[in-house]
């Protein structure tokens, strides 16, 4: 094995290592991860105050401030509008029932010619009871977690308390922690690392920012809008819309079926679903023309595909922590993709065209005897007379 084998081996099992640790420790790693997306935020306005002749305790803590009172002033906005839209959303759920029972239902079973006893509440009753062994056991099982579930509680707090914490000395710490990695890299790689780490950053940071600034516009413009059409939980909708916006179509299909439900259960016409239809749509292309290219740009280059098989493929790998790292990770990955690809264009894989065919040479080409006697006749041979000549 060759010094740059080897040397590419101890890559690949360093590589390999702090993977499995990452997946290991994925239960651990939320209050962290959090923690670290803070700093990474606010690590640019710490920066300027810095240059500004402050210190960098100081401006972590200006913008340790500025969050907290941020993140404050929020909650005191949202839980009373939240609240009312809950308490209205649980008196109304009698209506979605009947509804759902006496609309909804006959509707689907028309469509589907299905059994109209399939959902039939006798049988449901006599099913459960048919099965009163396996539901004493999935209760002594829910009994269990409700008995271990202060642990739980304990360590949910824990982590609450501890997202602040981590986030203050991180973004304290964030430029020392970044030139102690640049600092730990192999001298052979440590420019290329730079370089990416430096895209990555430039890609990542209009995504974040751009991202939430989409996530805010759109949850406020689909909530007033709901509630301008005088949907009782059109806040609640809204809010919930915009907040599952990060996953492409997904905030829009949610908060459709929702808001197209609300509306049937709410007025029951016409006009009321088509003025809804008209809010999505124009928030549709307000998402599609105006806030995602004016806020994030085309500088992540994510088709709509790959961000959902990311977010799947991050909750079914590393659970919640996943899903929330899933877009910030994609991006970056896609930004290695991107110099992996340049790399190859630039490679003898790449450019080698292969042996070209040999060119036949004068002696190479030779003609059958016959073929060359039929040829020579050919040659030989007077013109044929012209038929339309007297």
């Amino acid at each position: 094995m060759t010094h740059d084998n080897a040397r590419r081996w101890q890559m690949a099992a360093i590589v390999a290592v702090i993977g499995y640790l990452v997946w290991l420790l994925a239960p651990v790693l939320m209050p962290f991860a959090l923690a670290g997306m803070l700093a990474y935020l606010g690590d640019p306005l710490a920066d300027r105050l810095e240059r500004h002749g402050l210190g960098r305790t100081w401006a972590a803590s200006i913008v340790f401030l500025v969050f907290l009172l941020g993140l404050v002033g929020v909650l005191l906005l949202l839980i009373p509008l939240i609240s009312r839209q809950v308490e209205n959303l649980i008196a109304s759920l009698p209506r979605y029932a009947q509804w759902t029972q006496h609309t909804a239902w006959p509707r689907v079973q028309a469509a589907l010619h299905l059994d109209p006893r399939m959902f039939d509440s006798d049988r449901l009753l006599a099913a459960i009871k048919t099965h009163l062994d396996s539901i004493g056991g999935v209760a002594t099982v829910v009994l269990g977690k409700v008995s271990r579930s202060g642990l739980g509680i304990v360590l949910w707090l824990t982590n609450l308390v501890l997202i602040p914490v981590v986030a203050f000395y991180l973004l304290r710490d964030w430029d020392r922690l970044v030139a102690t990695i640049d600092g730990m890299l192999p001298r052979s790689i440590q420019p290329t690392v730079a370089q990416l780490a430096r895209e990555s950053d430039k890609v990542l940071g209009a995504f974040v920012r751009g991202q939430l600034l989409v996530m805010l516009a759109l949850g406020v413009f689909y909530g007033a809008g709901l509630s301008l059409v005088g949907l009782s939980v059109g806040l609640l909708i809204g809010l919930i819309a915009g907040l599952l916006s990060f996953v492409p179509y997904l905030g829009f299909i949610v908060g459709f079926g929702a808001a197209v439900i609300a509306a049937l259960v709410q007025y029951g016409d016409w006009t009321h679903l088509l003025v809804v239809c008209g809010v999505f749509a124009i928030g549709q292309l307000l998402e599609g023309y105006v806030l995602v290219p004016k806020l994030v740009g085309d500088k992540i280059g994510l088709h709509p595909v790959a961000v959902i098989f990311a977010v799947l493929a991050g909750g079914y790998l590393f659970g919640f922590l996943g899903v929330l790292l899933a877009l910030p990770a994609a991006s970056m990955i896609m930004v290695l993709l991107r110099h992996v690809l340049e790399q190859y264009r630039h490679s003898e894989l790449y450019t080698d065209t292969g042996m070209p065919p040999p060119a036949p040479g004068r002696g190479d080409a030779t003609v059958p005897a016959g073929d060359a006697r039929d040829a020579a006749a050919a040659q030989a041979a007077p013109p044929p007379a012209d038929r339309g000549t007297p």
